[in-house]
């Protein structure tokens, strides 16, 4: 097997086998994002792809999961996919689950029958990075999707019978933006009603232009305090009907779990009681992506 640089994936692969079959990531402009500043983005070669699973299986007796890397393997085509999904299917039959990240244009561009083709092929899960509702925001940090697509996108996922794992990144918007974050964030994932809901917290990376931004005073950051009071809007706007919720990443100031709706209530009372103490919070030397 070969892993070419820095190799991401979401928290709940951590045991997976992760192969890449991409470098990268195709967009790769995000201002708050370092992931694959140092890769040009491309697409291995597939018999390159096949050799490596290959390997893995003469060194793995066992694989319950397995991560298509890098940042969003969907913006191959099926042709390619394919291939892939059905050399799996073959040296893996106990693999439960095939996951990978993927931009709402990869999802949106992709026929209706091909969704269904890869979820049929094993393709079980896939990773969105709403990261904020706010279009203002999204336009700050050159996200460039709208939100309307992200929901479109999240929607035609689970026509097909894939799961939806969707993330936002909690203090975004700065002080300036954090309330129209926060309500326009749920309005976007209610519309959404995404399988999974992850929060990750805003980390300013040397080598990013947010961290110039943060440099010349043009963005100020939350406080932990603040950020906290920002989830607990979020949560309290939140409609969703059946979702996995999980404020539980290294870069969180506080680790919240729960199901939603079901656990709305208790969520809200104990990012109270975190605010109300004032001193629980992850220490910032703490704080990893």
């Amino acid at each position: 097997m070969r892993y070419f640089g820095k190799v991401y994936r979401p928290p709940s692969e951590a045991n997976s086998l992760i192969i890449q079959v991409t470098l990268g990531c195709s967009h790769n402009k995000c201002t708050f994002c370092s992931a694959f500043r140092e890769k040009e983005f491309s697409v291995r070669p597939l018999d390159e792809v096949l050799e490596d699973f290959n390997s893995a299986r003469k060194a793995y007796s066992y694989v319950e999961k397995i991560f298509l890397a890098d940042g969003d393997a969907l913006v191959l085509p099926n042709k390619y996919l394919v291939p892939v999904l059905k050399h799996i299917k073959k040296l893996f039959p106990e693999c439960q689950r095939v996951g990978a990240y993927a931009s709402a244009t990869d999802i949106l561009r992709k026929k209706p029958e091909e969704l269904i083709e890869l979820q049929q092929l094993g393709l079980g899960i896939v990773y969105l990075g709403l990261e904020s509702g706010s279009e203002k925001i999204l336009q700050a940090v050159e996200k460039n999707i709208a939100t309307e697509d992200m929901i479109a996108a999240c929607h035609k996922l689970k026509k097909a019978g894939i799961t939806s794992s969707v993330t936002m990144i909690s203090g975004l918007g700065g002080v300036a933006l954090w309330q129209e974050h926060a309500l326009e964030s749920a309005l976007v994932v209610s519309q959404m009603d995404p399988d999974y809901l992850g929060l990750l917290t805003l980390m300013v990376e040397e080598g990013t232009e947010l961290y110039d931004q943060v440099k010349k005073g043009e963005i100020q950051l939350l406080t932990p305090r603040e950020v906290a009071i920002e989830t607990k809007l979020f949560l309290e706007k939140l409609m969703v009907t059946n979702c996995v919720f999980r404020s539980n990443h290294a870069s969180n100031y506080l680790v919240l779990k729960g199901i939603l709706p079901g656990d709305k209530e208790r969520l809200i009372v104990e990012i109270e009681a975190a605010i109300a103490r004032g001193d629980n919070y992850r220490p910032e030397s703490y704080r990893r992506l």
